[in-house]
């Protein structure tokens, strides 16, 4: 796990690591996609990410990383 990705909660689904707020429609595409990453990462806990709803929801960014470390946007979100 690259040490900006590290967050609260981590999973494995199938064969990736998936790390913090996470949204479930996002793995689901990790999943139908199957691309050749180790995992997923969203910094920090962001307001308007998964469980952390609230008043004041930004923008936030969900990484991919692979099995290096190098990490690269996958999918911003726009809550």
């Amino acid at each position: 796990m690259p040490l900006g990705l590290r967050a609260c909660h981590t999973a494995q689904v199938g064969d990736y690591v998936i790390e913090g707020h996470v949204p479930a429609e996002t793995i689901f595409r990790l999943l139908k996609e199957k691309p050749d990453v180790k995992g997923l990462g969203v910094p920090g806990m962001p307001v308007g990410s998964p469980g952390m709803e609230g008043p004041g929801a930004q923008p936030y960014t969900v990484y991919s990383y692979d099995r290096d470390g190098r990490t690269q946007v996958y999918q911003q979100m726009n809550p």
